[in-house]
């Protein structure tokens, strides 16, 4: 999930947890731990794949975390002696708003290694946007209320677990909407003889109401999107290819070996000037892929791996009207 989701959750903990008992030392606390699984960005892991594949790895590890909660409660009273009779609570805030921000971002398309060090395979459970305001806005305001009404006045305490109840709610919505999809898209590629080895949905941006879907035939990949709304209206389905002739000579160089893995099959390859990109296709939408890296220069009809780069692309965001529409009517992308 986005930063301020993170700490806006985290702070909402730290006032449900110890709110009543130390003030706003409990939220700024838990907005702390809130971001600290997420500053692994800032560690360089040896290049931009790296980078990528590695991203939510040891920093997202349920045991890892589950180890260090006591750690960071011992830090947190020696910094904040005159809580130290709360310790036992402190490890329980640290314990829960570490878990929660791992599990937080499972929820997303990414990928998280959730059981690392004994298993690195990303996981991920795709039933919100990264940024989703309707889970994060009611957070806020209860934290908000939280900081702006008096301590005396238990009001603030309430009203924040209520922002917490409404979005944990909001996570029940969205899950049963993503397994309500995938059963609708699963019927209609039947009904519309769509041949795929794999597919995969997850939220379009903001919302829970349309959701993206990519899928894999052999060569070739298709989107389609799916809104709640759409009854048993027939898909509009894109097909374009993968173009995994272009892989050969470079199935074994590191950065398509991770890629590969990463993306978990959704890739696809093509040429960037005299160069050879590799694309993750659950990221973005066509033509405009978040994460799209060269690997590899073309050399006459051979292939020569090269070191890893991330392609800058540049996001449309006029597409969001086209999301707002389709979210109502069933409409081809334009």
């Amino acid at each position: 999930m986005d930063s301020l989701t993170q700490l806006t959750f985290g702070a909402a903990c730290g006032e449900a947890v110890l709110g009543k008992k130390i003030g706003r030392k409990a939220m700024v606390w838990g907005a702390v731990l809130g971001t600290l699984p997420d500053l692994d960005v800032f560690i360089p892991l040896g290049g931009p794949v790296n980078d990528f594949v590695y991203h939510r790895g040891f920093s997202h590890s349920l045991i890892l975390l589950a180890l260090l909660a006591p750690l960071l409660a011992w830090l947190i009273t020696y910094i904040h002696p005159n809580t130290k009779q709360y310790f036992h609570r402190w490890v329980l805030l640290s314990f829960l708003v570490l878990e929660a921000s791992v599990l937080l971002d499972l929820l997303t398309i990414y990928g998280t290694q959730i059981f690392w060090p004994f298993d690195t395979k990303p996981l991920a459970v795709p039933i919100l946007f990264i940024i989703d305001p309707l889970f994060t806005i009611p957070i806020l305001l209860g934290v908000m209320a939280a900081l702006v009404l008096k301590r005396q006045n238990s009001l603030g305490h309430r009203l924040n677990k209520v922002g917490l109840i409404i979005s944990l709610m909001y996570l029940v919505w969205a899950f049963s909407a993503g397994e309500f999809v995938k059963r609708k898209v699963a019927e209609k590629l039947g009904r519309q003889k769509v041949s795929h080895s794999q597919f995969i949905s997850s939220p379009a941006p903001f919302n829970t109401l349309l959701w993206r879907v990519v899928g894999i035939d052999k060569d070739r990949y298709f989107e389609t999107y799916f809104s709640l709304f759409d009854g048993e209206t027939p898909l509009f389905i894109d097909f374009y290819p993968r173009n995994l002739a272009l892989m050969a000579g470079i199935e074994a160089h590191p950065p398509v070996v991770k890629l590969q893995r990463f993306t978990r099959g959704y890739y696809a390859f093509s040429t960037v000037g005299d160069y050879i990109a590799m694309t993750d296709l659950r990221m973005g939408s066509e033509p405009n892929y978040v994460f799209r890296f060269k690997v590899a220069r073309l050399n006459g009809s051979h292939s020569i791996p090269t070191e890893d780069e991330r392609l800058n692309i540049a996001q449309d965001w006029r597409r969001l009207s086209w999301v707002w529409k389709r979210i109502w009517r069933s409409i081809p992308q334009s």
